[in-house]
């Protein structure tokens, strides 16, 4: 089992930053493939970007490219996504995710339970 915590969402304003946090515990987190996905309010979740176990990176969500940016830091079993010239459109619940599958399109064994992110305009 893989337990994943997300943390650093909230409230931004539009053009501002977030940094996202995914904390990994109960087994190798540099093992995993790691994801982060989102949902939109009335909208189906969507990929948003990935990052493999040896740290290759995922072509972005075509709406995220060049303002958001994922890393890892397996000493400290964390991912994380870096949020900049947030959009309105980009409010929704993030979620991270953890496979040793396929990474494109990711295949998720375990998600975590996601944190807010809205950004007003």
């Amino acid at each position: 089992q893989v337990q994943l915590v997300e943390s650093g969402g909230g409230l931004a304003q539009a053009g501002g930053s977030l940094r996202l946090s995914c904390v990994a515990s109960g087994r190798t987190f540099s093992y995993y493939n790691m994801a982060w996905f989102r949902q939109a309010p009335g909208k189906e979740r969507e990929f948003v970007v990935a990052i493999t176990s040896s740290g290759a990176i995922t072509p972005y969500l075509n709406s995220v490219k060049e303002r958001f940016t994922i890393w890892r830091d397996n000493a400290k079993n964390t991912l994380y996504l870096q949020l900049n010239s947030l959009k309105p459109e980009d409010t929704a619940v993030y979620t991270c995710a953890a496979g040793l599958g396929e990474y494109y399109p990711f295949q998720s064994d375990y998600w975590g339970q996601g944190t807010q992110v809205t950004v007003s305009s």
